[in-house]
């Protein structure tokens, strides 16, 4: 049975109507035109269709619609900020973190969600909270140089601090 919901997404209300168990990565992807977020296993064990839910990183395709309320969602597409890219992503494109892109921005939010928690991560750190996210292409070197890029970018932009939340 189809119900209204009011979805916060990248900043923005949009309504869908929906069944309440419907995978909030089919709303995302076939409602609201957000296809950054990658469909991979459909089963929450690959990462690719990692999105951020009240900052955390959350499997959207395991996540019934009905169970996000009224919780900030923010895919891909709405992490740039006024034009510029988020660290994380200017740190893919710079150390080569990405190869065919299925996985880029499950990985990538997978990162920020990381970031956001502890600004100073250790590699260890880094390597237990990526764990969940699959690469086809074993791009795993490039993708953890990637975040220790980011994580030195986030360093800089705050004026060298490297203080944790």
């Amino acid at each position: 049975m189809q119900r209204d919901f009011k979805l916060h997404v990248n900043g923005q209300v949009h309504a869908v109507a929906t069944d309440e168990d419907r995978p909030l990565l089919d709303v995302l992807r076939e409602d609201l035109g957000l296809t950054g977020t990658k469909y991979g296993c459909g089963e929450g064990e690959c990462g690719a269709c990692t999105v951020l839910i009240d900052r955390s990183a959350v499997r959207s395709c395991v996540t019934a619609v009905g169970s996000v309320g009224d919780k900030e969602i923010k895919t891909i597409e709405g992490l740039a900020h006024n034009g510029e890219l988020h660290p994380a992503q200017r740190a893919f494109i710079e150390k080569q973190g990405l190869q065919c892109g299925n996985c880029v921005p499950g990985q990538i939010l997978s990162a920020v969600a990381l970031l956001d928690r502890k600004k100073n991560p250790s590699r260890k750190e880094i390597i237990e909270a990526m764990e969940g996210n699959i690469c086809r292409c074993c791009n795993y070197a490039n993708i953890l140089a990637s975040i220790e890029h980011a994580v030195k970018s986030q360093e800089h932009l705050a004026g060298g601090s490297n203080a944790n939340r």
